[in-house]
């Protein structure tokens, strides 16, 4: 069986797509699983172009197909940042930050925005494709939930839930992620099936 690197680093993303991944042909791995450690810059100004420039760097690397991400959060009243700065963005306190910030600012409106680059070695370089998943919601007015990480105990969906307070099987179904991953799904299957 062929495999697929998860190219993060991060423990909350890898088991959101080893459950996002479970349909495809391969086996999954990671960096650390393979002992790869790779650190790669992010400083483009577009969630497409950090994704791609992860992907290519541990395929790469690697040698093998390889999965890679870039999300955020985008909120109306922050002028739709922090956007691809939101990892970095609260200092490890991303989620209280934005409660923080916001106050009682009463235009909540916000998004959850993922872009998944695949990338495969060919005998002349490297494959790429790129996917999105949005989803529209708002901040919440506190801390919801103790699922998932990073923005879901504050990122509301329209049927009143966090996505931190949602079964992971309802969160993959509606997650910016997820959404991204399904998108992806058609290559993934096609790259990775059987030749």
């Amino acid at each position: 069986m062929s495999q697929l690197l998860i190219a993060t680093t991060n423990r909350g993303k890898q088991g959101e797509f080893r459950r996002l991944l479970a349909g495809v042909p391969a086996e999954l791995v990671t960096p650390g699983e393979i002992g790869l450690d790779l650190e790669v810059d992010e400083p483009y100004e577009t969630y497409e172009q950090n994704a791609v420039a992860k992907a290519e760097a541990y395929a790469a690397a690697s040698g093998l197909p390889s999965l890679a991400d870039d999300s955020g959060i985008e909120i109306a009243a922050l002028d739709w940042g922090p956007g691809v700065r939101s990892a970095r963005w609260g200092a490890g306190r991303n989620a209280e930050r934005v409660l923080e910030v916001l106050g009682d600012e009463p235009d909540r409106r916000a998004r959850m925005v993922c872009v998944v680059a695949v990338a495969r070695p060919t005998g002349s370089g490297l494959e790429v494709h790129a996917f999105g998943g949005v989803v529209e919601g708002s901040v919440a007015n506190e801390m919801r939930g103790d699922g998932g990480f990073g923005y879901d105990p504050i990122f509301l969906l329209p049927e009143g839930h966090t996505t931190a307070e949602l079964p992971e099987a309802d969160k993959d179904r509606v997650s910016h992620r997820g959404r991204a991953v399904a998108a992806a799904m058609p290559i993934l299957l096609e790259m990775l099936g059987p030749h």
